[in-house]
């Protein structure tokens, strides 16, 4: 059996049949090609797989796809706007907050949801924040650094 859901996903409406039991994950780089959400430990530790569910980061391997139905999902391809990378990966890039980047999808998309919602955040929110997404290359100084500089930029941009 399978389900028709709609979903927007990076500004663009789809529908597609689905499984009950296919998740979010599977759906966005099985079906739509969008590879950026990784596949680490299917069991929501490790934040490699997240992606914004209306604004909000959620880890899409525990998310089925059906429960996306009529609402929005931003990847981390959908961050950047006109041919310009999104303030945080920017930010990502400048500072080198990554090494592998296998993490680096979840982090930035954690990132854009956090600043999206608190354009100020203090050191504590923003590992807090991260607490979910496990980077075992980079250490988490340069991360923490990028968010500073984004949430700068971003602030920046909103004045100007």
């Amino acid at each position: 059996m399978k389900l028709t859901i709609t979903i927007d996903v990076n500004g663009r409406s789809e529908t597609c049949e689905v499984p009950p039991s296919r998740t979010l994950l599977q759906l966005l780089r099985d079906d739509l090609d969008l590879t950026g959400a990784k596949e680490g430990c299917n069991e929501g530790e490790c934040g490699a797989c997240m992606v914004l569910l209306d604004g909000r980061p959620v880890n899409s391997c525990l998310v089925l796809a059906v429960e996306a139905d009529g609402r929005a999902v931003t990847t981390v391809e959908g961050l950047s706007r006109d041919g310009r990378l999104h303030p945080v990966q920017q930010a990502f890039l400048k500072l080198q907050a990554v090494q592998c980047g296998y993490c680096t999808p979840g982090m930035v998309v954690t990132v854009a949801g956090l600043l999206a919602q608190n354009p100020d955040p203090t050191e504590e929110e923003v590992r807090a924040a991260l607490a979910g997404n496990l980077c075992r290359c980079t250490g988490y100084r340069q991360i923490l650094d990028a968010v500073a500089e984004a949430a700068a930029a971003m602030r920046k941009e909103v004045a100007a």
